[in-house]
């Protein structure tokens, strides 16, 4: 059975069955009406007044009740204040974070990792992340060495290496890391041409940027240090990309054509060099050739005098039938020399044949006989004519 209702049990707020108070309606304990809400806070008062050394209310006077309320308030206001204090005063770093810990508005301590305390409103904690690796991107146009623009992209990661200085010496880490980034791109940017930027040059480039920029971060003490710097893309402004596709272009080509020229020069030299070297080695052999051929014919010169001087006529006999035989070698007539008779003429009739034009019938060689007989006695006649002159 509810509280609130006829012959109920008694109240959550101790007032049996009686609604009690100041209602319009005095009656007894059988009003169903809500309790009165100011009579619930005025018991919850008294309550908390007894458990810190007060007195109870009860239906007294207004000054009193009035009194009890407030010190209630102040006891519930005071121990939600040591509670709060209590949780501002304890903090847990975690294994990536220092705590950079302030006393009044000045630097007092730098904590590390696990369960830590701290005056409540006299010391304020900052936590700084140490371990993780930050990152930032920078896209800039800027203006090569020879004149030309460009729009580089440069990607840069960081941590946080003293979260002292990252925490107090700098207002703005991440602004300040942009502008000291974009100043030391723009230092080597300037001092470069752009063909090695679009090429083979952004390693090189990176390098130089990574160096000076942390340069620049420890003068400017912010407690950065670089982990890698990287240029991601460069590339011309998209106003110009297509002359700049047709320069390319043309440069490739002309890389192309040296490359084609130069192994067609490392071909051809080599191959030059190996044909001078063996004319030379001909001309030494040639040379020797006919320096032996020369030393043998003086020593078989020397040779045949001594053999000239034993025996005169036999010796120019010899050298007679031995220059004879060398002209008739040579020769397609042949002489033979019977003593005591005529000469006779030996004619080569398989040269003449070979001389003679051959005509193609049916798909075979066929000899015209008349043409050689016709050749044979013209030959004759004009030996016979040649003695009859000799002879006159």
């Amino acid at each position: 059975m509810a509280w609130n209702e006829p012959g109920g049990g008694k109240d959550p707020w101790g007032n049996g069955g009686n609604n009690g108070g100041n209602r319009g309606n005095n009656g007894g304990g059988n009003n169903q009406g809500p309790p009165d809400l100011d009579e619930a806070l005025k018991q919850l008062m008294d309550k908390l007044n007894k458990m810190f050394g007060g007195k109870g209310g009860g239906n007294g006077k207004d000054n009193k009740s009035s009194n009890q309320g407030a010190g209630g308030i102040i006891a519930v206001l005071a121990i939600v204040g040591v509670l709060f204090l209590g949780f501002q005063s304890v903090y847990t770093l975690d294994e990536k974070e220092r705590g950079v810990i302030l006393l009044l508005g000045k630097y007092d301590r730098t904590e590390g990792p696990g369960l830590h305390f701290k005056w409540p409103l006299a010391e304020s904690l900052t936590r700084i992340e140490t371990t993780t690796v930050r990152k930032e991107n920078i896209e800039e146009r800027m203006l090569t060495e020879d004149n030309n623009i460009i729009e580089i992209e440069l990607n840069v990661q960081y941590r946080v290496a003293d979260p002292v200085s990252f925490a107090l010496r700098i207002e703005n880490p991440r602004l300040t890391l942009q502008h000291a980034a974009q100043s030391a791109l723009r230092h080597d940017v300037g001092s470069t041409a752009m063909d090695p930027l679009l090429t083979s040059g952004r390693e090189t480039t990176a390098e130089q940027v990574k160096l000076r920029l942390q340069s620049y971060l420890d003068r400017y003490q912010t407690g950065i240090q670089l982990t890698n710097v990287n240029v991601k893309d460069v590339r011309p402004p998209s106003q110009v990309k297509a002359s700049f596709d047709d320069v390319q272009a043309a440069r490739q080509d002309k890389d192309r054509l040296i490359s084609e020229a130069e192994s067609y020069a490392n071909g051809i030299v080599p191959q030059a060099r190996g044909q001078a070297q063996r004319q030379l080695e001909e001309a030494n052999a040639y040379k020797e050739q006919v320096v032996a051929k020369a030393t043998g014919e003086a020593d078989r010169f020397s040779a045949l005098y001594t053999e000239y001087k034993k025996a005169p006529k036999v010796t120019r006999e010899r050298l007679y039938i031995d220059a004879i035989s060398d002209v008739y070698t040579n020769s397609n007539k042949v002489l033979v020399d019977v003593e005591g008779g005529n000469n006779m003429m030996y004619l080569p009739l398989d040269q003449i044949m070979k001389n003679m034009p051959q005509s193609n019938t049916s798909g075979s060689t066929n000899v015209d006989v008349s043409a050689i007989t016709d050749q044979v006695l013209n030959e004759i006649r004009s030996r016979q004519n040649d003695r009859r002159k000799e002879t006159r």
